[in-house]
């Protein structure tokens, strides 16, 4: 030790003697801050004292289960954003079951005759399977996926899959059309009050029976070699579908970015490209939604045919059945119902056409289930709802799958009036919810038999899905299981959290009107899920 650090220790060592003899062997102790305390002080943070929050926490399991821990606007509504997708999920795993599935058929009046000739139409029936597509089934969290990754499957390859099946019958003319069959479900392909700018995009594309890669195309923008030369435009799947104006769109400066626009009307097959994409920059890739899913799947099918040598006379075209129902969601959801899953089955749709040529099968309900969840998959949700409807209630329209909805959320014992929905995703801005139903339904999915199956499609904390990139540190990684939810100037956040104490709690966070463009909020909000798991 040097003479300095000597002195100095004398120093400090006659202070110490000299303080009261308890201050000399223990730190004055500070009491915890409580709960409510430590959310006020986040609350009060002036990037989000504006907004409009609600909260709702509750224990689960144990002796004291559904004790509520803390409470703030619990009864209040809120837009629940995607956190409606955890309504729509436990419905369908309750009432349709884990194991269900569906068929997808390639239909006629007849078997081809002896010539291999089909006299009539050749009919792509949907039935709600909404996994026709590149996406790998199951659901593998990134820290199971092979590294290097595999190659990407074909978005089409069931498709393709069922036209080999269809040439191996023999077939060689169809003397008639080839239709894409969406009539199980009323063609209803937007909720009431989706945003018409969320029509443009994969997020937001059109609900049908017949679902074909998400329904949507991956659009893929590269830029020229030079400086002011057309930027390049790739469509994957290869379909002759939309018509493209990419005359303003051209290669930018180096270093100057993409900003690479993509615009169409509702009902138009013509879709504007427009902008700058940078010399230097990579591709930008979008998901476009497709406008009309069965006529866009009719068009691949018929080619597929073609290019193995089956002449089609006719042409490719859509087949859907228009609702003729003009009760409001709000009269049409609220009608009492009976459920009872006993001996029942979900229709798979056949008329006229009722010879099966090809088919496929989708995968298993609770593999779509953790799809839906893990990755927010609005138009997933959006099939489960209506597949819900056409089992349960008098029509697989968004209405009736929301009735079926209330019902179980009813017999859930949820308030009958903390709850409306009028879609099975949250895109839709009518859609309400308090923060205590959310936590009741959580509870209740907790005694259910389904619910270990159903709690493993969440996102886990730091791990998976859309909660990858949050509590990525301890003590919270892999201990927050839960549902995200961003709609506009809204953000939820509800599901389970294991806590200090080892114990497990239910819990809702929703807030409303936050700033535009602004993830203050967010931060928040996660600090407030730490508060939880510290005092608890």
């Amino acid at each position: 030790m040097t003479r300095f650090g000597e002195r100095w220790a004398t120093v400090l060592l006659l202070g110490a003697l000299c303080l009261p003899a308890g201050a000399q062997t223990h730190r004055r102790k500070h009491p915890p801050v409580p709960l409510h305390a430590r959310i006020a002080r986040l609350l009060a943070n002036p990037a989000v004292t504006r907004s409009h929050w609600g909260i709702d926490v509750a224990r689960m399991g144990g002796e004291i289960a559904g004790t509520r821990i803390y409470s703030l606007h619990a009864g209040q509504f809120f837009q629940p954003a995607s956190n409606a997708k955890l309504f729509t999920t436990t419905a369908a795993v309750a009432l349709l079951g884990t194991k269900a599935t569906v068929m997808t058929r390639v239909m006629a009046a007849a078997p081809p005759d002896k010539n291999g000739v089909l006299a009539g139409d050749l009919a792509l029936v949907g039935a709600g399977d909404a996994n026709l597509s590149v996406r790998t089934i199951p659901y593998l969290p990134p820290a199971l996926r092979p590294v290097p990754a595999p190659p990407e499957n074909a978005p089409l390859r069931y498709l393709e899959e069922m036209a080999d099946q269809v040439a191996k019958t023999g077939l060689k003319v169809v003397q008639g059309d080839v239709i894409g069959d969406d009539t199980l479900f009323p063609w209803q392909p937007y909720p009431e009050d989706w945003a018409i700018d969320d029509a443009v995009w994969g997020y937001g594309a059109p609900v049908s029976a017949l679902t074909i890669n998400d329904n949507q195309i991956k659009v893929t923008v590269t830029a020229g070699s030079v400086t002011g030369a057309p930027a390049a435009v790739a469509f994957d799947p290869v379909v002759p579908y939309y018509t493209v104006d990419a005359s303003g769109l051209v290669t930018g400066a180096a270093k100057s970015g993409s900003h690479v626009q993509m615009e169409r009307l509702p009902g138009s097959k013509l879709l504007r490209i427009y902008g700058t994409i940078a010399v230097d920059a990579p591709p930008d890739t979008e998901q476009v939604a497709i406008e009309d899913p069965a006529e866009y799947a009719a068009i691949a099918l018929k080619g597929m045919l073609e290019a193995r040598g089956i002449k089609v006379t006719g042409k490719a075209r859509a087949a859907h059945r228009l609702s003729m129902n003009t009760a409001s969601v709000i009269a049409e959801s609220h009608t009492p119902l009976t459920l009872t899953t006993a001996g029942k089955s979900e229709p798979q749709g056949c008329v006229g056409l009722c010879t099966p040529l090809a088919a496929h099968l989708s995968p298993t309900l609770i593999d779509d289930v953790v799809v839906t969840n893990k990755v927010s998959q609005n138009l997933h949700a959006e099939l489960l709802l209506r597949r819900l409807g056409k089992a349960f209630g008098d029509d697989g329209s968004a209405a009736q799958g929301a009735r079926v909805v209330r019902q179980f959320l009813l017999d859930a014992g949820i308030d009958k009036d903390d709850f409306f929905f009028f879609d099975g995703s949250g895109l839709s801005g009518h859609d309400l919810v308090t923060p205590r139903a959310v936590v009741r339904l959580l509870q209740y999915a907790g005694t259910q038999p389904w619910f270990a199956d159903w709690k493993a499609s969440l996102p886990v904390g730091g791990e998976d899905g859309t909660l990858a990139g949050r509590f990525v540190k301890s003590p919270l990684k892999g201990r927050v299981f839960a549902k995200t939810g961003t709609l506009g100037e809204v953000r939820t956040l509800s599901g389970y959290l294991r806590c200090a104490s080892g114990g497990t709690v239910a819990f809702s966070i929703m807030v409303d009107n936050h700033a535009p463009r602004s993830h203050a909020d967010a931060v928040v909000m996660d600090r407030i899920v730490a508060a939880i798991a510290a005092t608890n």
